[in-house]
């Protein structure tokens, strides 16, 4: 494993200049010939580094995988404690739009990190929780062509990953994905797999399950939803084997 500081451009000038600034960045290169990378998108609280070994454990020995931290900001659904969050929330729903430019900030990042990749390396994003949150924020800026504020998102992801989270500001997905044949088709062609345990009690199963039905709708058609009786709010043997079978068959591995 090795670490980079997040010296790269956030796309600050797209939102609000007093947005924090983002941590450092770690990197977990490819053992063999290098076919992909996705960026990976820690929960809150943690930091790039978290997740760094379990993804090292990953049998998936042609993926390089792209750490990076999230800003320390007040969060207000806890009391304004600072902590690493990827946007700012008061509430846990999948209606909830608190925080739009963070979430661009987040996603411009996301975007920043990947441009650098050789063109015929596949991209991806992935994440746990907020993160996860994060990585299916990305891919409705995808499929729309654009963030929130109107930017163009310039990245065109082959996979989206998402353990335990939940779509945010999924208001009126649906149409402004129909709206464009061009954002339905990128939609439809995305792939997706969305995973979520039944004892979540941080992020609600319902809640991560409701994310998937509106994303399906909305067009999302190549998408996969996967549940795990018992799984709390963490991840299991189970649940990274399929992970890892999945980036396989989409990725190469």
């Amino acid at each position: 494993m090795s670490y980079t500081s997040s010296n790269r451009d956030s796309g600050s000038r797209n939102v609000r200049r007093n947005v924090p600034e983002f941590g450092r960045t770690y990197i977990v290169m490819p053992k063999e010939i290098h076919k992909a990378t996705i960026v990976w998108l820690h929960g809150i609280g943690e930091k790039g580094s978290s997740w760094t070994q379990i993804l090292e454990s990953f049998n998936l020995p042609h993926i390089k995988w792209i750490c990076p931290s999230a800003p320390i900001r007040q969060v207000t659904l806890f009391g304004g404690y600072p902590c690493t969050a990827w946007f700012n929330m008061t509430s846990m729903s999948e209606d909830a739009c608190d925080d739009l430019e963070g979430l661009d900030a987040s996603a411009t990042h996301v975007a920043n990190l990947l441009t650098g990749e050789r063109d015929d390396v596949k991209l991806g994003v992935a994440g746990f929780s907020m993160g996860a949150s994060v990585a299916l924020y990305c891919a409705t800026c995808r499929a729309i062509g654009q963030y929130g504020n109107g930017n163009r998102f310039p990245i065109n992801l082959s996979a989206v990953v998402s353990l335990s989270g939940w779509l945010p500001c999924s208001r009126n997905l649906r149409n402004r994905v129909v709206a464009s044949h061009e954002a339905a088709r990128r939609a439809a062609s995305l792939p997706m797999l969305l995973c979520h345990g039944q004892a979540d009690d941080v992020t609600e199963y319902k809640l991560g399950e409701k994310s998937a039905e509106t994303m399906y709708s909305a067009g999302f058609q190549n998408l996969t939803f996967r549940s795990y009786n018992g799984l709390g709010h963490y991840t299991n043997i189970e649940e990274i084997n399929d992970v890892c079978t999945w980036l396989i068959a989409y990725l190469g591995g």
